[in-house]
C-alpha cells in the first residue's frame, strides 16, 4: 500500500517577462510529479480518506463525479493500489462508447453507476445515499472531488514540505471544488497568502464552502486568501481557443502541460495578474500544478475538430 510521497517536490523557476520586470520570482510546483501512481491534489485529498476507509473495515469506496472526472480517475485508480473495490456514480445517463477517462476507471475494476441530473443533484441526501448503499452494499463514502475534512491534512503537507524548501509569499491554485486551497490554508495557518482560481462558471458559492470546510477541518476560517472567479474561460470543460494558445504558448516556453480545466487556467490568471501588479514586487510567487492530464483525452474526444494543435500526452 503507498501511504507516503514518494518523490521530493520539483521547484521550477518560470522566467516569465511579466514577473522579472517587477523582481518577481514565480516558481511552478510541480506536484503532478510527486505521487507517479496517482499525480496531483487528489492523491493529496485521498490519502486520510484511504486510512480512514482502511480503519473503518471498508474494502468498497463509493464517489461522485462527472464523465470527464480527475476524481473518479484517481479513485479509480487508488482502488486496486490500495486494495480497494470501486464504484464511480456517474453524473448523467450511460453513453456508449465510454469516454476515455470512464473507459479507465472501468479498465481499474470501478463499478459505474449512473444518476440522472436532477437525482445527482440531490446526492448528499440521506434518502438518496440510503438507495445507493442498498444497490452497491456498504462502503466508504468520499464526496465529489474528494473535498471533506479529511482531504485538508494531505493538502496541508504541501506547505510544510514546500516551506522546507524555499521561502515564499503567494500559493496559488487552481478550484473545482474547493478542498486543496482548504487544506492550504489549513497548512499556511494564517501567514503567506493564498490565492484559487475557479475553473467553474458562478462559483461564487465556493467562498462558502471553502470556509466551511476548513472550519471542519481545524474549526477556523481564515483571511489570508482570495478566489478569483473570472478566470473560468468559458466554464468547466468547456472550449476556449484563447486558452487552448496559452497553453501551447507556455509548453512551447517552459517544456511543461498543463491541462485545460484547471492548470492552464490557473497560470493564465497568474500572469495576467502580474501584468495587474497584484503581486508585490520583490515577492515569491508559487502556482501548483496539480497534475489533470488525463482530462485531455475526453477533451480533445469532444473539441478535437476545433483546433489544429493537441498535445501529446503520457
Amino acid at each position: 500500500m503507498i501511504d507516503a510521497f514518494t518523490s521530493p517536490l520539483i521547484l521550477q523557476e518560470l522566467p516569465e517577462p511579466a514577473a522579472a520586470q517587477r523582481n518577481i520570482r514565480l516558481l511552478l510546483l510541480r506536484d503532478d510529479l510527486t505521487q507517479p501512481a496517482l499525480p496531483g491534489n487528489k492523491w493529496r485529498k485521498l490519502k486520510y480518506n484511504l486510512r480512514e476507509a482502511r480503519h473503518l473495515g471498508h474494502n468498497t469506496l463509493l464517489t461522485f463525479g462527472g464523465a470527464y472526472s480527475n476524481h473518479l480517475a484517481a479513485v479509480a485508480a487508488a482502488g486496486p493500489l490500495h486494495g480497494f473495490r470501486t464504484v464511480g456514480v456517474v453524473r448523467g445517463e450511460p453513453t456508449l462508447p465510454l469516454n476515455p477517462t470512464l473507459a479507465g476507471a472501468q479498465a481499474h475494476g470501478m463499478q459505474l453507476h449512473y444518476l440522472d441530473r436532477a437525482t445527482y443533484r440531490r446526492k448528499t441526501e440521506p434518502e438518496v445515499l440510503a438507495e445507493l448503499l442498498h444497490e452497491v452494499g456498504p462502503a466508504y463514502v468520499i464526496p465529489e472531488g474528494g473535498s471533506n475534512a479529511l482531504a485538508l491534512p494531505g493538502c496541508a503537507e504541501l506547505v510544510t514540505e514546500l516551506t522546507q524548501q524555499t521561502d515564499f509569499d503567494y500559493l496559488c491554485v487552481a478550484c473545482g471544488t474547493g478542498g486543496t486551497l482548504a487544506g492550504l490554508l489549513t497548512g499556511l495557518a494564517g501567514t503567506q497568502q493564498a490565492i484559487g482560481v475557479a475553473a467553474l462558471k458562478n462559483a461564487d458559492f465556493l467562498r462558502a464552502d471553502i470556509d466551511a470546510l476548513t472550519r471542519a477541518g481545524t474549526g477556523d476560517t481564515y483571511a489570508n486568501w482570495q478566489l478569483y472567479t473570472n478566470y473560468h474561460l468559458g466554464g468547466y470543460a468547456a472550449y476556449s481557443a484563447e486558452l487552448m494558445v496559452f497553453i501551447q504558448q507556455f509548453q512551447a516556453r517552459h517544456g511543461v502541460l498543463l491541462d485545460p480545466l484547471y492548470t492552464g487556467k490557473l497560470l493564465y490568471a497568474i500572469l495576467d495578474l502580474l501584468e495587474q501588479d497584484y503581486f508585490a514586487p520583490d515577492s515569491t510567487v508559487v502556482a501548483v500544478h496539480t497534475g489533470g492530464l488525463q482530462g485531455w483525452q475526453g477533451f480533445r474526444q469532444r473539441f478535437e475538430s476545433r483546433s489544429a494543435w493537441w498535445p501529446v500526452v503520457g
